[in-house]
């Protein structure tokens, strides 16, 4: 199993504006478990506490292997939400390790 962790800082200068852009990150991205299969669990969520050192929203989806998450990596409807992500992001970190 590979668990895929991304987290974003979002580049809007207020915290109202990174609001918005977590909001409209979660709706491209929530969809897809439904539609890719190869993802096998699935969890979005904007940062609760400590906004100043934290970073701003929080991915983890687990896939049976590496294949899977390269799958999930190119399939159409992914590229198409990190189209609405990527203008929004300042800074992206990611982890992909195996349980």
């Amino acid at each position: 199993m590979i668990r895929h962790v991304v987290a974003w800082k979002l580049n809007a200068p207020d915290e109202e504006g990174r609001a918005a852009q977590a909001a409209a990150i979660q709706a491209a991205l929530a969809p897809l478990p439904a539609i890719i299969p190869e993802i096998k669990s699935f969890s979005i969520g904007a940062n609760v506490a400590f906004p100043d050192t934290n970073w701003d929203l929080c991915l983890v989806a687990d896939y049976d292997d590496l294949a899977g998450l390269e799958a999930y990596q190119v399939h159409p409807e992914h590229v198409a939400a990190t189209k609405v992500v990527k203008p929004l992001v300042a800074s992206r970190a990611s982890v992909d390790f195996e349980l």
